[in-house]
């Protein structure tokens, strides 16, 4: 593949990753829902409706899908489907520097199962 076909599948991981975060950050001044009806929808709705990040990460998932169709006319959807495994990297890795979450040695050990495999799927096209 291409260096143009790479960089249009990371791309999109990416976009896909900042859009996880950023609905992540959008959803915090939600709280935790004792009670989930219509009137704590309806509020919740108008605060992300208001919230720069939820809009934000609505435009990352609208870039990533445009990215996405133009990777997958480049590239095999059987080398590129399995890439999109990187933004369970990218977003535990972010969210720890971001959001204060943690990693535990289960998570750790599965990210790195999970780069083993994007490394041999990748490597399995040359």
């Amino acid at each position: 593949m291409s260096i143009i076909t790479w960089a249009l599948i990371l791309s999109g991981v990416g976009l896909n990753a900042a859009a996880q975060l950023l609905l992540k950050m959008a959803t915090r001044p939600l709280g935790h829902f004792t009670v989930f009806n219509a009137d704590t929808l309806n509020s919740s709705v108008l605060i992300l409706f208001k919230s720069v990040p939820f809009w934000s990460g609505m435009l990352c998932y609208g870039a990533s899908l445009c990215v996405w169709l133009a990777a997958l006319a480049k590239a095999p959807v059987s080398t590129a489907y399995p890439m999109l495994s990187l933004g369970y990297v990218v977003v535990a890795a972010v969210s720890v520097a971001w959001l204060g979450e943690t990693l535990t040695a289960a998570k750790i050990v599965g990210i790195a199962l999970i780069c083993a495999g994007v490394v041999l799927v990748s490597r399995s096209t040359v």
